[in-house]
């Protein structure tokens, strides 16, 4: 699961969905030479579906720009032609570095002065992330020091050596941290990009946006940043040993008490099997992976219904609102009501005193089912 400290739990403080003069937000794309296209398109497409449930309008402007104006070589046969040189930086809200086959051989943990020159420019409150070893970028800039951050996993011993003040986890699809007024996102590959950008179209505007745009890029609405990068360890070819067919089994009755020995039934498995073959495909336990898939569909009804807490708690599967509010702060350190108020603003109908119940020195035992 995601980190809880402060310095790396995500700010839920309601981000403003467009800048002065009511335009979108801006997201400022930087390629370089040799990079991977796919990435480019994933940001442009996944932002560019964004749109207002009231009257349809962008929620972003996506700015593509380079060190250099003109043509930048990719990866493929073919090049770009990018308009905007670095100087298109300082007016990002949000920027975002892409990977680079340049980076696979990286042998300084400085960046090189043209570099340096645009991140000099990006205005201190803008959000930063990267996708893949774009990681390496926002290190050598000295931003993610002392923060904790991924990449992909085939070069995450070079950026070990070149960052020793990173809190480097090689295991996880993205992270989030903040950094004064800047918050600071990586994620690990090209495929993470997608989760990466998602997750912060969720918490600039909500469960129900994002998922509109997920539903449109045929993707998963949520893989969470705590999952693993890739199975650690292969099973057996010829052997059916997949958890996929429990996993989405409690996924339709999250509502429900759910045991694991009803889990590892449901695949015909020991418990002892089931738990180490489900940790080698999530990352997790199945302990773990159902609070989080809890958690996940609280916070869809708490941002899309009108539901009491102690509804909500029913409906995801946490039975109280006490269970509810003492996991919802311990994975993104809020309350169920103050969650509501971001998505939904203050006056909605569990902001009165006591709504979420509990105090919170309630404990997890309480989580009805797990």
């Amino acid at each position: 699961m995601q980190s809880t400290s402060t310095r790396d739990r995500p700010d839920l403080r309601a981000r403003p969905s467009s800048s002065p003069g009511d335009r979108p937000h801006r997201v400022v794309v930087l390629v370089r030479d040799e990079n991977l296209p796919i990435e480019l398109g994933i940001v442009h497409q996944l932002f560019g579906y964004a749109r207002s449930p009231e009257d349809g309008r962008p929620l972003y402007e996506v700015v593509t720009c380079a060190l250099r104006p003109g043509e930048v070589g990719t990866d493929a046969d073919f090049t770009l032609m990018i308009r905007n040189g670095p100087e298109a930086l300082a007016g990002a809200d949000t920027a975002i570095v892409l990977s680079s086959h340049l980076d696979h051989h990286q042998a300084e943990a400085t960046l090189p002065e043209p570099l340096a020159a645009a991140f000099a420019a990006i205005p201190a409150g803008t959000r930063l992330a990267s996708i893949c070893t774009g990681a390496f970028v926002l290190a050598a800039a000295g931003l993610l020091d002392g923060h904790r951050a991924t990449t992909h996993w085939r070069f995450t011993e070079r950026f070990h050596r070149l960052f020793p003040r990173v809190a480097l986890d090689p295991d996880v699809l993205w992270t989030h941290s903040t950094s004064g007024p800047r918050e600071l996102l990586t994620s690990a590959g090209c495929a993470a990009g997608i989760d990466l950008c998602l997750h912060m179209i969720r918490a600039d505007h909500g469960a129900a946006v994002a998922n509109e745009v997920a539903r449109r890029a045929v993707v998963p609405p949520y893989r969470d940043g705590g999952q693993a990068q890739y199975i650690r360890h292969p099973v057996p070819a010829g052997r059916s040993t997949g958890t996929a067919r429990a996993r989405s089994w409690a996924l339709e009755r999250l509502d429900q008490p759910i045991t694991l020995a009803e889990l590892a039934a449901h695949e015909s498995m020991s418990v002892r099997t089931f738990s180490r073959r489900f940790r080698d495909e999530t990352g997790t336990t199945p302990l773990r992976w159902l609070i989080q898939q809890r958690v996940e569909r609280a916070r869809q009804l708490l941002e899309e219904t009108e539901l009491t807490v102690d509804r909500v708690a029913e409906r995801s599967g946490f039975g109280t609102a006490v269970a509810l509010r003492q996991q919802l702060h311990a994975t993104i350190g809020v309350s169920p009501s103050a969650y509501r108020a971001t998505f939904r603003g203050p006056a909605g109908p569990d902001t009165r005193p006591g709504a979420d119940g509990g105090t919170d020195g309630d404990t997890a035992g309480e989580m009805a089912g797990t």
